[in-house]
């Protein structure tokens, strides 16, 4: 059986003669720790097919092939046990996985119209995702999508624990009921530099979002999405997978994805085809031999609880972190992921200590719930965060502050106003006792920096005076944790410093 994945194209050169599709044989892979076998697509007598994206308008291009014969052919519901994969040569530790062999060479690159496809060694998957020095930065990506979708119907984002069926391993899952995605959709969200988000609507902007999270969480993704777009139901499946890059020793970034048309009324799939039947075939055998799921039946399960439209994500093969422990915490506490070895409370008979370590400026660092809590400054009323099968709810921090003002900053550049910008500024409760400071600055309704100190409190001023700003005229960086530092940026910080000392 040939084995084969779509390269997704990121840019091309019209004047350039176009490449033809050739087949490569993977010959070697990098070289293994002792005792441990390279689980090779060779090893199976397979030969990955590595083709171009379709012309334009190829011929054929978006007809329903149906199923080994000409009528649609529902899916078979019978499974046959996982097969576990052999243990991954790949680091599990993020900080030290980036280290990455090619251990073939694509044959296009030496081609006459080799220089035709921008390449993306699989290593910068790795590098990319360290932009996200924090767990919970990533997690808070995948929820800007889906409250994104809000303007497409969604109504919730869930997310939970994940048994992976090989392993029996925990996984991450995220999962909204959005619009979904189309084919085209899927492919450029799983390509990089590409974003339908411009508008200030979105949270969202880059368009690499997914990519740096989701690798920055765990090894593998794979992704289920689902949409109505012109009243034809598609169902899409693509993986994301650096251990399958790594383990076979590819040169380029391979993402295999299949598509299929939904029939409503007989319940049943018909398998729609890119190219051929051939090149689906080998994108189903990667999926079924790479992800959590060992049969097309297992796979196309996933959608049963998707309803009629929503994308559904996992990240399978979870990093550890330095001490060789999983970083994200299922087990401690069954209503919440928390950051391994992150909760360390300090035995203590002052209350006032006590408080402080029971507020939210402290517990978001290790709870994911106490962090999405405050993630919106606003959330729809429409929109549940569901997180290990409880709502999570909204913690406006407004609410914490006694002796409340509102103060008004118009930043300006070259002579000219910015926009406006009113801080609601504080003493949060058990001020100055408690040990708490900071603004809670947001971008587009996302927050960005929590309890940012501004001012030196080393003698107490200022300790206690809690602020909370929406500031839309500075950019935020690309993991959204921090802001970019810009003229803007250092005036504000001037002027929220004085703010604090003004207030106290």
């Amino acid at each position: 059986m040939s084995l084969g994945a779509e390269v997704i194209e990121l840019s091309s050169d019209e004047d350039e003669e176009p490449v033809p599709s050739t087949t490569a044989l993977i010959h070697h892979a990098p070289s293994s720790p002792p005792d441990v076998k390279p689980h090779l697509l060779a090893d199976v007598d397979v030969k990955p097919l590595l083709l171009l994206p379709p012309p334009l308008h190829p011929p054929g291009y978006g007809a329903l092939v149906p199923v080994k014969t000409e009528e649609p052919v529902p899916v078979a519901t019978v499974s046959s046990p996982p097969r576990a994969l052999p243990p991954p040569r790949l680091c599990r530790q993020f900080w030290k996985s980036g280290d990455y062999v090619v251990a073939r060479r694509n044959p296009d690159v030496a081609g006459p119209g080799g220089r035709n496809r921008l390449r993306i060694n699989p290593k910068f998957l790795h590098s990319n995702a360290t932009s996200h020095k924090w767990a919970f930065g990533a997690i808070a990506e995948l929820l800007d999508n889906a409250i994104d979708e809000v303007n497409n119907g969604a109504t919730f984002v869930r997310v939970n624990k994940f048994k992976n069926p090989r392993d029996g391993n925990p996984s991450l899952l995220v999962q909204d009921d959005g619009g979904g995605m189309d084919p085209e959709a899927l492919r450029r969200c799983m390509s990089f530099g590409f974003s339908d988000k411009q508008s200030d609507a979105f949270i969202g902007q880059y368009g690499n979002g997914f990519k740096t999270s989701t690798m920055r969480l765990g090894a593998d993704v794979i992704v289920f999405t689902q949409n109505q777009n012109n009243w034809v139901p598609t169902r899409s499946i693509g993986l994301l997978s650096y251990t399958f890059l790594m383990e076979t020793g590819c040169d380029d970034v391979l993402v295999p994805t299949v598509d299929y048309q939904y029939d409503l009324t007989t319940t049943s799939y018909v398998q729609m085809l890119r190219h051929d039947q051939k090149l689906f075939s080998s994108n189903l055998a990667i999926l079924l031999k790479w992800s959590p799921f060992s049969t097309e039946a297992e796979l196309l399960k996933q959608f049963d609880d998707m309803g009629d439209h929503g994308t559904k994500i996992i990240v399978f093969n979870l990093w550890f972190n330095d001490d060789g422990d999983m970083e994200l915490d299922f087990n401690s506490d069954k209503k919440d992921i928390l950051i391994t070895g992150a909760h360390k409370k300090v035995k203590t008979n002052s209350l006032d200590k006590i408080a402080a370590q029971n507020y939210v400026s402290t517990r978001l660092r290790y709870s994911l719930r106490a962090y999405a809590s405050i993630l919106y400054l606003h959330v729809p009323d429409t929109f549940r965060i569901i997180l290990r099968g409880c709502d999570v709810e909204p913690h406006n921090v407004v609410n914490d502050l006694m002796y409340r003002e509102c103060v008004l900053y118009k930043p300006q550049i070259a002579g000219l106003t910015e926009s406006s910008v009113i801080t609601t500024i504080g003493f949060v409760k058990g001020a100055p006792d408690i040990d708490v400071q900071g603004f809670n600055v947001y971008h587009k309704n996302r927050l960005i920096l929590p309890f940012w100190k501004v001012a030196n409190n080393s003698y107490g001023k200022g300790r206690g005076v809690v602020g909370i700003l929406e500031a839309n005229f500075i950019k935020p960086t690309h993991d959204k944790q921090d802001f970019e530092k810009s003229v803007l940026y250092q005036r504000l910080e001037f002027r929220l410093k004085e703010m604090t000392y003004e207030y106290w």
